[in-house]
């Protein structure tokens, strides 16, 4: 089930890099880009924990958050 979850988020977020993404300016306050940073995450830790870390990273880019390198931990 998990492996199922895992390549469904893989691929959603293939969709929106290679086809949604080009179609809006850049604007990324980290690096790597919150998409690079959410595939990281679930390859490494999984459906569940990777897109906990991924929502979080997500809800911290706005313009008041922070900026700069953030690798997955």
């Amino acid at each position: 089930m998990s492996y199922l979850v895992r390549q469904l988020l893989l691929g959603l977020l293939w969709v929106y890099r290679y086809l949604i993404s080009p179609l809006t300016p850049a604007s990324c306050r980290y690096t790597p880009t919150c998409s690079a940073y959410a595939v990281q995450a679930i390859q490494k830790y999984g459906p569940w924990r990777g897109g906990r870390l991924a929502l979080r990273r997500i809800s911290r880019c706005h313009p008041w958050g922070g900026h700069g390198y953030d690798p997955v931990p």
